[in-house]
């Protein structure tokens, strides 16, 4: 039997996730094997309490039996109820037909496990905890917290015994603000800004920590600082912190040990706890950190009898000084002292219920080596990352005389003079400091706080000693979402464009999908999300950061049904200059209908689409209501338009033709996509509704806009994009409308003109529609505005704008000018989808059946892509040698795929060894089972289209 390996196991996307709160897991696995044609026909799924009796085969909690299917992904756990804080050891065993061999043979996979979280109110026994404001007080170099200014975080500890040997120790934690959790003398996890955000009136995430290793019989001692983050620090671009109605941070910590002997021991914070001051003076998302190294608690993390432990990162003169954990000399007893550390106060609960985090936490991804380029004012030093990112700057010091402060200043691009650009940062000061402690060696790196840059400046105020050093690391930080796919071509600058794309991505995919990293706002813009989703789920595998952030949106549903425009939702309670209630945009609330959508088409789930079902109804429902003649005019609010189109339209609320047709045209394209869920979910007489709901919408949009010769009123290439790519055009008029589109790109000297709503429909529609090679012009257009401009600029991710700088007028004037902005990289999905021709089946969701035709055009003699589904990595590469076509696809295990082959009619295609059953134009068509192939055909490129006037 060929060789099949069963990999990727994952529990509601995740691998091994602890403390999920998800009663009824669905479990997935995916088959490698290079071998043709193989394919799954029966699964069996074992889960058991113990690793040891699934080892034994006592699948104690759930056997499936043998299950006659070719499912690998979604298979709901449908064994015993799970309990709080149960431990659930899966593997699965699959059969395999293989064309080599005659008989049925099964594989077991290897181990995978996930455990449940705290399912009940009634699991909680910890309090809530605050600092005691005379910590603040008492201390002359803390800062209280105001509406303006960031506070000085507290420090938290818990000195406690363990009576015997410890078999299991896990910590739960969460907290109004944000933690970070050490436990004798170590960090607990690799989590950054956790709890991530959500909307803190609705609900809080909690963290699950295996914390065995770092527990041990004796004393111990639990430790944490609390931070500002999204709950009391800066959020968006508002002139006051505090937006969720409090300036106090406060924590929740349950620590649950298993002893050898059977018996539990819980830690829980309540008014035992001791807080303090400490070496973070301030600390905001926005306005960056300020660090005193010399204010730290040596060994604070430590229990008083600890062993002796050398401490190579003591106070100042302490460096390699033997010392019995908290306790500490007399001359650092201001700070340091047990005695000097007051009783934390319990709080209030909040009203929002505790949930566990869905999506893969926040985490430092890479670190880049950043290039000295030179020494503006003297005692300042310049570095280019070479990459715009989201994180932070690392120091590392060695011989830095005490008291010295190191200042770091973040932007993202230089001016004209070669300084540091920060006019588009606006109020986010992006600033760092860090005042040396003086021992020979010392390592730092912020807590609390993030910034957008791909240059820094390093200031340092003091004088610099011949034999000092300090290096500086970029440390880039992100939601931890796996890759997904890769893509290549034979244009250098394409390359670029995609990479753009992707950084852009990762930079703004931390918690929620953000704007841009950078400024004074890094919002969940459901606009931005919404048109990039499909790239974004090309690049990497957001399941489960879009299960997460879909919770956001529906808890920041009105009551009345209006989807909001960000996610998590802003307090409505303070004022927004012209932006009112920031809901309802038409294209941006009308995300709570195409990312579900979206997810299930691309992943095969259909569940998160139920559970948000009545959400989405509201929706619709809203927009109905108020608009009864099928025609969106109605309750616009933001009217956001085609945001940032050419000429820029950056007007809020105000009615125009445009912004009624794209309006309109979201309606009706979010009616026809509830109709085809409702039918997926066997909802008949929800998907009759709906589809007569698109069918009116679009009978009203056809007579408000549509001419006999197939022109629309609105003569914009978005107003044709959205007619072509939502089906509001009658079939007889739909070549006449893409003509008119090509009309207006030829009149622009092949130039694009949308905004941030057309921009992912523009070359994938002109390329269903015949016209490839008018999308590979507007893809390799050097000239602004397009694509590879900023490419030509040095740009390492995507500009929000398309003159966020120009030749002529240097950088715009508008405050709003990111440079790290994924929304008008949304042709990324145009490069998998269409260009390497990786492509969902119209009917089938998931990847289990898919399409593989890629669309050739003048410019590209090779491209290549690779894309991990669900059921595997798919791989396609072609390469034209003058009008000789060779294609090498892969298809894994388990699926098939519906080849369209390019080549020219009545020319010889070899289909290495399939068979050719059928042709559509200038593609043979074919079905291709599990395997790779190689395809050579005869294939002439079509030139650049003709230029000149209509």
């Amino acid at each position: 039997m060929s060789f099949v390996r069963i990999t990727h196991l994952r529990c509601e996307y995740l691998v091994a996730p602890l403390g999920l709160d998800e009663r009824t897991p669905r479990l997935s696995w995916q088959l490698e094997s290079a071998a043709r044609g193989v394919r799954q026909t029966a699964y069996r799924i074992r889960v058991a309490s113990t690793a040891e009796k699934l080892a034994a085969g006592t699948a104690d909690l759930w056997d499936s039996g043998r299950v006659e299917s070719n499912a690998t992904t979604h298979i709901a756990y449908a064994g015993t109820p799970l309990a709080s804080r149960q431990h659930c050891h899966w593997h699965v065993e699959v059969w395999i037909a293989d064309p080599q061999v005659s008989d049925l043979r099964s594989q077991v996979s290897a181990p995978s496990r996930w455990t449940m979280g705290l399912l009940e109110k009634s699991d909680w026994s910890a309090k809530w905890i605050a600092a005691d404001p005379e910590i603040i007080r008492r201390d002359p170099q803390a800062i209280a917290p105001t509406l303006t200014d960031p506070g000085t975080p507290a420090l938290f500890r818990r000195e406690f015994e363990v009576p015997g040997p410890v078999v299991r120790a896990t910590v739960y934690a969460t907290a109004r603000g944000l933690f970070e959790l050490r436990a004798n003398g170590r960090r607990i996890g690799e989590d950054l800004f956790a709890p991530e955000w959500t909307d803190y009136d609705k609900r809080l995430h909690y963290r699950t920590y295996d914390v065995t290793g770092l527990i041990a019989r004796g004393p111990n001692c639990l430790a944490a600082t609390l931070g500002d983050g999204w709950w009391s620090g800066y959020v968006g671009w508002q002139e006051k912190r505090g937006r969720y109605g409090s300036l106090e941070n406060s924590l929740l910590i349950q620590l649950e040990i298993e002893l050898a002997d059977g018996a539990r021991f819980t830690l829980a914070t309540d008014g035992s706890w001791t807080c303090n001051t400490g070496p973070i003076l301030a600390s905001d998302l926005q306005m960056g950190e300020t660090y005193d190294a010399r204010r730290e608690h040596a060994g604070w993390d430590l229990p008083k009898e600890t062993p002796r432990v050398v401490l190579n990162d003591a106070p100042p003169g302490w460096a390699g000084v033997e010392i019995q954990g908290f306790a500490k000399p007399a001359d650092y007893a201001r700070l340091a002292n047990s005695d000097a550390w007051l009783p934390a106060r319990e709080v209030p609960p909040p009203s929002a219920v505790l949930v566990a985090q869905r999506a893969e936490p926040v985490r430092i991804i890479e670190t880049l080596e950043p290039d000295h380029i030179g020494n503006p004012p003297k005692g300042t030093y310049l570095y280019d990352c070479g990459q715009n990112i989201s994180g932070w700057v690392r120091l590392h010091l060695e011989h830095v005389p005490a008291g010295t402060k190191i200042t770091l200043r973040h932007g993202e691009r230089l001016t004209s003079e070669g300084s540091l650009y920060t006019a588009n940062l606006r109020r986010a000061k992006a600033t760092d400091t860090y005042v040396v402690a003086g021992r020979p060696k010392e390592v730092w790196q912020p807590h609390f706080t993030f910034h957008g840059f791909q240059y820094f400046e390093i200031t340092i105020d003091g004088p610099r000693p011949p034999h000092a050093f300090i290096r500086a690391i970029a440390c880039v930080i992100h939601s931890a979402t796996p890759p997904a796919g890769h893509f290549e071509c034979s244009n250098a600058h394409v390359n670029r464009l995609w990479l753009n794309g992707l950084w852009s991505q990762r930079d703004n995919f931390l918690s929620v999908p953000t704007d841009c990293p950078q400024r004074d706002e890094r919002l969940g813009w459901m606009g931005d999300a919404q048109v990039f989703c499909r790239t974004a789920m090309c690049n990497m595998d957001v399941a489960a950061f879009f299960t997460k952030w879909m919770t956001d949106v529906e808890d920041a549903q009105t009551a009345e049904g209006i989807f909001p425009d960000v996610a998590p939702r802003l307090r409505e309670d303070i004022h927004y200059v012209g932006l009112g209630n920031l809901g309802g945009g038409a294209a941006w609330a009308d995300a709570g209908i195409i990312i579900p959508y979206t997810l299930w088409r691309v992943y095969g789930d259909l569940r998160l689409v139920e559970r948000h079902w009545g959400a989405m109804v509201r929706w619709l429902d809203w927009i109905e209501r108020h608009n009864p003649d099928g025609l969106r005019l109605n309750q616009l609010f933001n009217n956001y338009g085609d945001w940032l189109c050419i000429p820029s339209d950056t007007s809020f609320g105000t009615h125009s033709p445009m912004k009624n047709l794209l309006a309109t045209a979201y309606w009706a394209d979010d009616a026809a996509k509830m109709a085809r869920l409702a039918r997926a979910l066997g909802r008949e007489s929800e998907a009759a509704r709906f589809q007569a709901m698109f069918e009116r919408v679009r009978a009203a949009f056809q007579k408000e806009w549509l001419k006999p010769d197939g022109r629309l009123a609105v003569e914009t290439q978005t107003a044709y994009l959205l007619a072509l790519a939502f089906d509001l055009l009658p079939p007889n008029l739909r070549a006449a409308a893409t003509e008119h589109l090509v009309a207006n790109i030829r009149n622009l000297d092949w130039h694009l003109s949308t905004g941030f709503v057309g921009i992912s429909h523009l070359n994938p529609q002109l390329t269903l529609a015949g016209h490839a090679d008018v999308a590979y012009r507007l893809l390799l257009q050097e000239t602004y505005p397009s694509w590879l401009f900023p490419v030509l600029q040095g740009a390492t991710t995507i500009w929000e704008r398309w003159d966020s700088w120009t030749i002529a007028g240097g950088f715009h004037k508008d405050g709003m000018n990111s440079f790290n902005h994924y929304s008008l990289g949304s042709v990324g999905e145009w490069l998998f989808r269409h260009v390497a021709g990786i492509e969902l089946d119209p009917e089938v969701p998931g990847y289990q059946r898919f399409v593989l035709q890629p669309h050739l055009g003048a410019g590209l003699d090779f491209a290549r892509a690779t894309y991990r589904t669900m059921h595997g990595e798919i791989a396609s590469a072609w390469r034209r040698e003058g009008d000789k076509l060779t294609w090498t696809v892969t298809v894994p295990p388990n699926t098939t795929a519906q080849v369209f082959i390019p080549s020219e009619p009545g020319t010889d295609v070899h289909a290495d060894g399939l068979t050719v059953t059928g042709r559509e134009g200038r593609f043979a068509r074919c079905e291709a089972p599990a395997g790779t192939y190689t395809f050579t055909s005869t294939y002439k490129v079509e030139g650049p289209a003709p230029a000149g006037p209509v």
